[in-house]
């Protein structure tokens, strides 16, 4: 496929250099992901003084699942050092805490939106749309770097829906060049779905929802994967090599194994090999 792998440094999370704001900003349902309710904006009981997560280690076991497939995509140390200039946010006045907490999730979605368009910017068989690629990356960019309040009145959507349409592009250049490319399977429910040793190569799995399906050993070369619910998913001896649109949190919310084989761009989850 010529994929490349780009340069997404700035797009992982950096805990060193935030302020725990994920911890603080979004808000936690009690559930199988959660083992407690919190609101947006209160900060979760178990973040440390030094804004650092006290049973990070034991997330899993202590119920915390949801904190373990979750990430910034580096958005926490930019809203931290870029957007308020380093201002620890317990010390900062409280408008300034407040308007963290708001600004957070925003950074958030648009750093998403760099890592998938940096990634197209590596695919070889997009290089017809690398022009347009580089200036919705730039735009992006740009607007990780409004004022506070600029980045609270911002309509995310619309500029989530004008990204959306180039990634669209991006995804039907590459899965064409797939061999035996597999059938259109966006946004389809798949939940529970038996597809052990399935040819999905090339498949358009945009937005499917695979929760709890049996991948065992398919086939899932070239295809795309972006927003893909993959939570309870079994990938084990599953090939998706050339898959795109795959993100790390994806991953951490599936099952695997060893022989999983996944695209360079992405780490293999150290719980598919951990004995919990």
């Amino acid at each position: 496929m010529g994929e490349t792998t780009a340069d997404r440094t700035g797009l992982r999370g950096d805990c060193g250099n935030c302020f725990g704001l994920c911890c603080v900003a979004l808000p936690f349902a009690r559930s199988a992901d959660f083992a407690i309710d919190k609101p947006a904006g209160r900060p979760c009981p178990n973040l440390d003084e030094d804004h650092r997560c006290g049973i990070h280690a034991r997330l899993r076991q202590s119920g915390f699942t949801g904190c373990t497939v979750y990430d910034c995509f580096g958005a926490g140390q930019k809203v931290s050092q870029v957007t308020f200039g380093g201002r620890d946010p317990r010390t900062a006045p409280p408008g300034d805490a407040r308007r963290m907490s708001e600004v957070f999730p925003v950074v958030r979605q648009l750093h998403e939106l760099l890592w998938y368009l940096t990634e197209a910017l590596g695919l070889a068989a997009a290089r017809p749309l690398h022009g347009e690629l580089r200036s919705s990356l730039a735009k992006t960019e740009e607007l990780t770097r409004l004022t506070p309040d600029e980045l609270a009145a911002l309509d995310v959507p619309a500029h989530r829906q004008t990204v959306n349409v180039l990634l669209l592009r991006t995804s039907e250049l590459v899965r064409a060049g797939v061999r035996g490319r597999g059938k259109e399977r966006r946004g389809a429910d798949l939940v529970g779905a038996r597809l052990r040793g399935a040819d999905l190569r090339g498949a358009n799995l945009r937005g499917a929802c695979l929760i709890a399906a049996d991948l065992t050993g398919a086939d899932l070369r070239g295809a795309d994967l972006i927003g893909a619910d993959l939570r309870d998913t079994d990938l084990t001896d599953a090939d998706l090599t050339g898959a795109f649109f795959l993100t790390e949190p994806q991953l951490n919310a599936a099952r695997g194994s060893a022989a999983t084989r996944l695209p360079e761009s992405v780490a293999r989850p150290a719980h598919w090999t951990a004995r919990l």
